[in-house]
């Protein structure tokens, strides 16, 4: 399709550029105040990379993140990286 200057699909190609320009105008807008955010974070003592995991865990449905997580406990267990048993269990 050949767009010519003065034609209505220019106008309209015009427009969606314009409008996905200041799109990504406002995405790195947003993206700057998260990385303040989280430096902030930072400086109050929280763990930047935590509050990431958790922003991701609470995207999950419960169901989703319990899979997840006993997929990993069961993992980590196979590979030695947790004790067999809780110290609860063993007394």
């Amino acid at each position: 399709m050949t767009i010519g200057h003065n034609t209505q699909a220019a106008q309209q190609l015009r427009s969606i550029i314009e409008r996905l320009e200041r799109l990504h105008e406002e995405k790195d807008a947003i993206a700057a105040d998260i990385r303040d955010l989280l430096a902030e974070s930072k400086g109050n003592g929280y763990c930047p990379r935590t509050i990431k995991q958790i922003l991701k865990l609470r995207k999950q449905d419960v169901a989703e993140r319990e899979e997840a997580e006993t997929i990993l406990q069961t993992y980590m267990q196979q590979l030695g990286m947790l004790p067999l048993f809780d110290d609860e269990d063993a007394a």
